[in-house]
């Protein structure tokens, strides 16, 4: 746990920035946004969910790294004490009965149905892009400014209560002769999904064409690159999809909240 005294002494200026843009209705991926701050993925359940999703993230660790879990009914968090969970993220999906039923930049109104919310945020892979940016190795979606391709895969989850489903993963185009680098980079953040689950050969894992993301947008692999898979923290909409679950507020994939904790407070 992150405690107060060290947020005191945490300048998270271009943190709480952003999110002042995003509660005003600013919209945008949020990779490259805020560098050297941790972003988080985001599930709001109602609390009679809320233990089988705790379990869920607790079997499934590698895709579903939980940093903090809420109150039932607040929308705060000790993350980012100043920052409302309903309003400071760029973009928000509402779903019903598995189903998305809206996307949103202001969930306030959706979060007034239950009175007993329970929100989890969830170790992002936008955290370790900075430290691998600053060793040289290009991330292809902030080159391009585009958001980060993710894939539902065969690998399925360790199912919970009432929720199961497969594993969703980030990929990111590597030059071959640093993909070993990226690896160890990415592995010093183990809260936030760690280093790859798989390398190359997508069609291993379920993934017909890297064309054609399920979430996200598909990014160039130029000649020399290795398509490097990383766990993803939409695999919980993906449990929500596959277990038909009544409702659910999640942020919309790529556009993540973003911390007061600097990544290197997660460094292993």
């Amino acid at each position: 746990m992150i405690s107060k005294d060290y947020l005191a002494h945490v300048d998270a200026t271009s943190a709480r920035q952003a999110r002042a843009r995003y509660r005003a209705g600013a919209v945008e991926p949020t990779s490259g946004i805020a560098r050297g701050f941790t972003q988080a993925n985001m599930i709001v359940l109602p609390r009679d969910w809320a233990f089988d999703f705790l379990l869920y993230a607790q079997r499934n660790p590698k895709a579903c790294p939980v940093l903090d879990v809420s109150d039932p009914g607040s929308r705060r968090t000790e993350l980012a004490p100043d920052a409302d969970l309903a309003t400071d993220l760029p973009l928000y999906r509402i779903w019903r009965d598995g189903k998305l039923a809206e996307e949103t930049a202001d969930a306030s109104a959706a979060w007034g149905e239950y009175p007993d919310l329970v929100s989890f945020l969830i170790g992002c892979s936008f955290t370790f892009e900075t430290p691998m940016l600053d060793a040289g190795i290009e991330i292809r979606h902030i080159t391009d400014k585009t958001n980060v391709p993710m894939y539902l895969t065969n690998r399925a989850c360790r199912p919970a209560g009432r929720l199961t489903g497969n594993m969703v993963v980030s990929m990111r185009p590597i030059p071959a002769s640093r993909v070993a680098d990226a690896a160890t980079i990415s592995g010093r953040f183990p809260a936030v999904h760690g280093a790859p689950v798989h390398v190359g050969a997508p069609e291993e894992i379920g993934i017909v064409d890297l064309s054609k993301p399920d979430f996200g947008d598909a990014v160039r692999i130029e000649p020399g690159e290795v398509p490097v898979f990383w766990a993803c923290g939409v695999t919980p909409q993906a449990a929500v999809m596959a277990s038909k679950v009544p409702f659910a507020i999640t942020h919309a994939p790529g556009h993540m909240f973003i911390t007061d904790i600097p990544d290197s407070a997660y460094h292993a």
